[in-house]
C-alpha cells in the first residue's frame, strides 16, 4: 500500500523540519548533557501547533488526524529524540479528557495544555506492574462526594512538571482489569508528590518520574468516563499510542541517518572521503532502506487507525511498533560504527541516538508484548 502525502502533510513536515533545525538541534547536546527540561522549546513549540497536535480545534488545538500527528512526531524526533519526546508527550493523557472527559475538564485543561502553558501525564505504570495493566496495585476508594486515591506510579512522563495527570485506579480491587477507573488529578493536591528519574540511560531531556498518592482526595466529578472502565476505555488508544512511537523510532532512525551520511561526507581516510568506500556505502543504503521500510509500516498503521479499522490497526499499530523500534536501535547502532572512534563520544550526536533508541523497544509496551499481540491477530 502506498502513501501520498498531500501538500498540507507535506507543509506540516517542512515547518516541523525547520522548526527542528532552528530551536532543537543548536541546544539538543546541551540538554541531554545537562538533563535539563526543555520548558521553552516545549512553549514555543506549542505557538506553532505542534504540541497536542490532535487536540480539537475548538480547544485551541491544532486537531489533526492520525498521519498528521505521526509526521509531527517523526520530525520532532529526527531532531533530537530527548527534546522530541518532552514536546510530543507534553499532552500526554488529553485523548482520555478528548474522548471520555466532562466538557468541564476539557475546557479547563486542553486550552491549557495546547497553548503549552503546562503538560500533562497519563500514570499507568508502577513499580511492581508495567505491561500487567490489570495488576495494578493503586486505588481508589469512594469517601462520601470524594474519591481517595494511595499508590505509586513509575516511568511516567511529565511526573515533575505536569499540570494535570489521568490517573488509572483500582476502584473495584478483585475485578482485574474489569475494576480500574481513569481519575482526573491536578498535581497540586495534598498528598501528591513526585520524585524525578534522571539516571536514564537516554531521551535524558524528557521529564521521567515516580509518583506518590498518599491519600489524594478529588471530587467524583474526576472521574474520566465511567467507573470500572478505565481498562476498557484505555484499550481505544493501545494502537494510537504504539504507532506514536512507531513514528518516534523512524525519527530517530532518520536522525542518525542523516548524522552518519554527514560525516561519512567530511571523514577522509586513505586519501578519500569514507563515503567512498563501498563497506560505508553499502552500510548506508542498508540503513536508508531500513528506515523507509519503517516509514511505510508506520504510515499504515496511522491510515488504520484513521479509517477506524480497530482490529486491523491493533495488528498494523504493534508491527509497526516492534519492527520500527528494531529498526531504530539498529539504524544508529550502524551509525555509531560509521564515525567509528567518534560515534563513542558526545562531540558527534551518533552516540546520543544509540542511547535514544533503546527506549522505543520498552514503553508503549515492549516487543516482546507487541509479538504477542500481532501472533493472536494472525493465529
Amino acid at each position: 500500500m502506498a502513501f501520498t502525502l498531500s501538500d498540507e502533510h507535506r507543509a506540516i513536515r517542512t515547518a516541523v523540519r525547520e522548526f527542528g533545525e532552528n530551536e532543537i538541534e543548536p541546544v539538543a547536546a546541551e540538554h541531554d548533557q545537562n538533563k535539563t527540561y526543555p520548558e521553552a522549546i516545549r512553549r514555543k513549540a506549542a505557538e506553532y501547533d505542534f504540541v497536542g497536535a490532535s487536540i480539537p480545534t475548538e480547544y485551541g488545538g491544532a486537531g489533526m488526524d492520525m498521519l498528521e500527528s505521526v509526521i509531527v512526531t517523526e520530525e520532532l524526533w529526527r531532531a533530537d529524540p530527548g527534546i522530541g519526546s518532552a514536546v510530543g508527550s507534553a499532552s500526554f493523557g488529553t485523548n482520555m479528557l478528548t474522548r471520555f472527559g466532562d466538557e468541564w475538564m476539557k475546557e479547563e485543561w486542553l486550552p491549557k495544555i495546547a497553548a503549552g502553558e503546562t503538560a500533562s501525564a497519563s500514570a499507568i505504570s508502577e513499580p511492581a506492574h508495567g505491561s500487567d495493566v490489570a495488576g495494578m496495585e493503586t486505588t481508589a476508594e469512594k469517601d462520601g462526594d470524594e474519591w481517595v486515591i494511595d499508590g505509586n506510579k513509575m516511568w511516567i512522563t511529565n511526573g515533575t512538571v505536569a499540570g494535570v495527570a489521568v490517573v488509572m485506579a483500582k476502584t473495584t480491587p478483585d475485578a482485574g482489569h474489569e475494576g480500574i477507573t481513569a481519575f482526573l488529578v491536578p498535581t497540586d493536591l495534598e498528598g501528591f508528590s513526585a520524585e524525578k528519574i534522571d539516571n536514564k540511560l537516554g531521551i535524558r531531556a524528557s521529564d521521567l518520574a515516580e509518583l506518590i498518592f498518599d491519600g489524594v482526595r478529588v471530587p467524583e466529578e474526576n472521574v474520566i468516563g465511567e467507573v470500572d472502565e478505565g481498562f476498557y476505555q484505555l484499550m481505544e488508544f493501545f494502537a494510537v499510542g504504539r504507532t506514536g512511537v512507531a513514528a518516534q523510532a523512524v525519527g530517530c532512525a532518520e536522525g542518525a541517518l542523516d548524522a552518519a551520511i554527514e560525516y561519512a561526507n567530511e571523514r577522509e581516510q586513505f586519501g578519500r572521503k569514507i563515503k567512498e568506500f563501498q563497506a560505508i556505502e553499502h552500510k548506508l543504503a542498508d540503513m536508508a532502506t531500513r528506515v523507509e521500510a519503517a516509514r511505510s509500516l508506520t504510515y499504515r498503521a496511522a491510515s488504520q487507525i484513521e479509517e477506524g479499522n480497530q482490529d486491523v490497526a491493533a495488528k498494523f499499530s504493534s508491527m509497526a511498533k516492534l519492527f520500527a523500534s528494531d529498526v531504530a536501535v539498529d539504524v544508529a547502532d550502524e551509525g555509531v560504527q560509521v564515525h567509528g572512534g567518534s560515534g563513542f563520544v558526545t562531540d558527534y550526536p551518533a552516540e546520543r541516538y544509540y542511547r535514544d533508541a533503546r527506549i522505543t523497544k520498552i514503553y508503549e509496551g515492549t516487543s516482546e508484548i507487541q509479538k504477542n499481540i500481532i501472533s493472536d491477530q494472525i493465529l
